[in-house]
């Protein structure tokens, strides 16, 4: 799962994809607004200042989503009757290896559990990504072709461009409620992924000091 796979038909929307975020990707503006709870520091600062390997990345992901489930186990058994409740991911490193393997883009093994996991306790899976809404179609594929239920996606049309990408992602999940939902979990690995409220609660997978952004 980590190493490099192209299988065909299978590696072009990859490509595709890989290529688009490299050249179009507006970088993440930082928000101020504190997160509303986050797992514990995945990865010592020693390790933050340095290039991290894929190996130590992927253990400190999988600590940092373990509460997560529990969260939703939890908050799943107390469900009131009709409830509709959504879990939100980030894509780039959160869900999908983009980081070390840009373009064939591997699912992250513990994030794509936690998804399962959210899915069989009735969760809706719904991912919201700084990418471009006009490549929808190739991130979904992406999404799907690692194994990953998708029963929401959002990206940036071209006004969301010209703004944060937390005031985005905020607005998104936002428009998630209004769909009748209640966000019991939001995943991310950069603060503007979970600052701005409407979840339950958030969990915070390790970037590094942006490194992995």
């Amino acid at each position: 799962m980590t190493g490099m796979r192209f299988v065909g038909r299978v590696a072009a929307p990859a490509v595709l994809t890989g290529m688009l975020l490299s050249g179009l990707a507006v970088p993440a503006t930082a928000a101020p607004a504190p997160v509303v709870a986050a797992a514990p520091a995945a990865a010592p600062a020693a390790v933050a200042a340095q290039a991290v390997t894929e190996g130590q990345w992927l253990a400190d992901v999988q600590a940092a989503v373990a509460p997560a489930r529990s969260y939703i186990e939890q908050r799943t058994a107390g469900a009131g009757a009709g409830e509709r409740l959504a879990i939100v991911f980030d894509i780039d490193n959160t869900t999908l290896q983009t980081h070390f393997h840009p373009f064939t883009q591997p699912a992250i093994a513990s994030s794509l559990a936690l998804a399962d996991y959210a899915r069989s306790r009735g969760v809706a899976v719904v991912f919201i990504t700084a990418r471009p809404d006009f490549i929808e179609s190739v991130t979904r594929y992406s999404l799907q072709h690692a194994g990953y239920p998708v029963d929401g996606l959002h990206g940036r049309d071209l006004g969301d461009l010209f703004r944060p990408v937390q005031v985005f992602k905020t607005a998104k999940r936002a428009a998630v409620e209004q769909q009748g939902y209640t966000i019991i979990a939001n995943v991310g690995n950069n603060t503007t992924d979970l600052a701005g409220g409407h979840a339950e609660r958030t969990f915070k997978l390790p970037d590094y000091n942006g490194l992995l952004s």
